[in-house]
């Protein structure tokens, strides 16, 4: 039910989001070299890993400088991938993750492998479920690079407080999720990217 369901929003989002994401890529080339979509490999269900999409809102190999954005306004940002960013407008592509079975709509955010090598051994059961775009966790971070860039040591920070907490909150919805859940979470997220 759940794959169904996945795959109708997904091809949904992707058509009626063409237009959209057409206008966005011709932006992004006319900023800046590079191609028009970031990948980035991400661990998935089970540990496996798998590279997820999105618009580049970076200059060229920005992630050698580090993996987490910091602030309202990193300077590696460009002025069209500020502007996606704000709006979450950089995630869309992600539906083509969710189109090819990689991801569902709700569930946990996928890490990099750097930060899934920290997990615990029950932190690693977040991996029992299929990564989402969206989920509680991101509901409750919605500013999370605001909060980054408030902090003296923003790696430390993400690994000792922020990741652990984003975790418990996902641990804790998967014990509980439905189809229902899964429909509250994405109305939730709807209405917190319109606020």
């Amino acid at each position: 039910m759940k794959r169904l369901m996945d795959l109708f929003t997904a091809l949904l989002v992707l058509v009626l989001f063409l237009p959209f994401g057409i206008l966005i890529s011709l932006l992004i080339v006319l900023e800046s070299s590079g191609g028009v979509f970031y990948r980035q490999e991400r661990i998935g269900l089970k540990g496996k890993p798998f590279y997820l999409l999105k618009f580049r809102s970076m200059r060229p190999n920005a992630d050698l400088q580090g993996k987490l954005t910091v602030g309202e306004r990193d300077p590696r940002v460009t002025r069209i991938g500020f502007f996606i960013r704000k709006f979450k407008l950089d995630e869309f592509p992600q539906f083509i993750n969710v189109f090819k079975g990689e991801m569902s709509v709700v569930g946990p955010r996928p890490e990099v492998a750097e930060y899934v090598a920290l997990y615990s051994e029950n932190q690693r059961r977040v991996l029992d479920v299929k990564p989402g775009i969206t989920d509680e966790a991101s509901i409750t971070y919605f500013e999370e690079n605001k909060l980054l860039s408030k902090s003296t040591n923003p790696h430390k920070t993400y690994i000792e407080e922020i990741m652990p907490e984003k975790i418990r909150i996902n641990l804790a919805y998967q014990e509980r999720a439905t189809v229902w859940t899964d429909l509250g979470v994405v109305w939730k997220t709807a209405a917190r990217m319109v606020k």
